[in-house]
């Protein structure tokens, strides 16, 4: 059985504004569901006595969870549909996440958040796949680009409102409240969401059409430099995010809770890069545009070595653009470079999206203990010189 042939939305149309604003949602939701936890990791590691690398794993059972989960969730959305696995997975991470405001402990907060990343792997590769299906390819980039915002926007109200929240309430009541935006987040979404229409449902469970799918991808080498751009720049991205809030805590700064997340507004900057980040890249090309993102998230590291607080600031704020830039291109490459089963090649950059967040962001924390914040700069920026020279060869494989 094959779907119905008919032209995508386009651009303007009705069907294409609640479409956008549906994906905003979704990303919004994901994200700050997701990432709400990150700037009270030195808040957990001073309630619950443990180490940065421990308080870390809120995040990192989280987001390696969710990079499983995408695989999963991208073989049932072929067989539930597109829209009901986002919206199951949007409903059920709100739900866990007020599971993890009423946790008792250390051990069934992580237990939480780690089944928090779970469910919610059913949003980030199913948008990219429901994106590329069901838009006309032309609007597609403009879509992409207000789904990515609305990513950048969840968790930019994620980081900052829990801080505030935070120093006003208590943790609990933080997530408690994103637990609740959650819910309101996915029935919007549903409501608004158009139909598939080009999908082929796929009911059976066919492990070897899966498994094939994958494989055919990871054996093209532009592929897999879109992958490795993935995990090193996303890795390098979460570790300085990870771990900026205990350099900012601890002298010479002493910022407060509200003003660790008051931080995060530099997350605005990313939502501007990544709606701008199509246009640039239409007007003077991928190869030029994805390497130039990943230097300027170098340099925005760099910055954040110099003393004055300003100078950190600003160097988090080039990080946020820079990483913006690159993960908009370098996700939309994925949709060009993938000559079929597009949603596997969607679920395999995200994979390597989130495998970059969990291990390399975990990782960061020894990086931390063993030489504080400098060793931390070092760390991602040997990553981000690995993402820099991937992004060289994609242009090579791919021009």
């Amino acid at each position: 059985m094959t779907a119905e042939k008919h032209p995508g939305i386009a651009r303007g149309a009705p069907a294409f504004k609640r479409a956008s604003f549906a994906l905003f949602l979704a990303g919004f939701s994901t994200f700050s569901l997701l990432y709400c936890v990150q700037p009270l990791l030195p808040v957990f590691a001073q309630d619950f006595h443990v180490s940065p690398a421990q308080s870390a794993l809120t995040m990192s059972l989280a987001t390696a969870l969710l990079a499983v989960a995408i695989l999963c969730a991208a073989v049932l959305s072929e067989g539930f549909g597109r829209r009901n696995v986002m919206f199951a997975s949007m409903t059920a991470g709100a739900l866990m996440t007020m599971a993890a405001a009423l946790a008792p402990g250390w051990t069934l907060l992580l237990l939480s958040r780690a089944i928090t990343g779970l469910v919610l792997g059913g949003v980030p590769a199913v948008a990219m796949t429901w994106l590329t299906e069901e838009l006309e390819p032309r609007s597609a980039g403009h879509a992409m680009g207000l789904y990515i915002a609305g990513t950048a926007f969840g968790g930019m109200v994620g980081r900052v409102g829990s801080g505030i929240l935070t120093d006003f309430f208590g943790w609990r009541w933080a997530l408690g409240v994103f637990g609740v935006t959650g819910i309101l987040a996915a029935v919007g979404f549903l409501l608004l969401l158009p139909p598939s229409r080009h999908v082929v449902r796929r009911m059976a469970f066919d492990p070897a059409f899966h498994l094939r799918a994958w494989l055919i991808h990871l054996a093209s080498p532009g592929l897999r430099m879109a992958f490795l751009i993935a995990f090193t720049g996303m890795g390098a991205f979460i570790t300085i995010f990870n771990y900026v809030g205990f350099h900012l805590t601890a002298a010479p700064y002493r910022l407060g809770q509200s003003d660790m997340g008051l931080l995060f507004l530099v997350y605005m900057f990313g939502i501007a890069s990544s709606s701008i980040a199509g246009p640039l890249t239409d007007r003077f090309g991928r190869r030029r545009v994805l390497p130039a993102g990943l230097l300027l998230m170098a340099a925005g590291v760099v910055l954040t070595l110099l003393a004055p607080l300003a100078a950190v600031v600003a160097g988090i704020v080039t990080l946020a653009i820079g990483f913006f830039f690159a993960h908009s291109i370098a996700s939309a490459a994925v949709g060009r470079l993938a000559r079929q089963s597009k949603g596997h090649a969607s679920s395999l950059y995200m994979l390597s999206y989130y495998a970059g967040s969990s291990l390399a962001g975990w990782m960061g924390g020894w990086f931390y203990l063993a030489g504080d914040w400098p060793a931390v700069v070092g760390y991602t920026l040997v990553l981000l010189a690995v993402s820099v020279a991937a992004a060289l060869r994609l242009n090579r494989l791919a021009p």
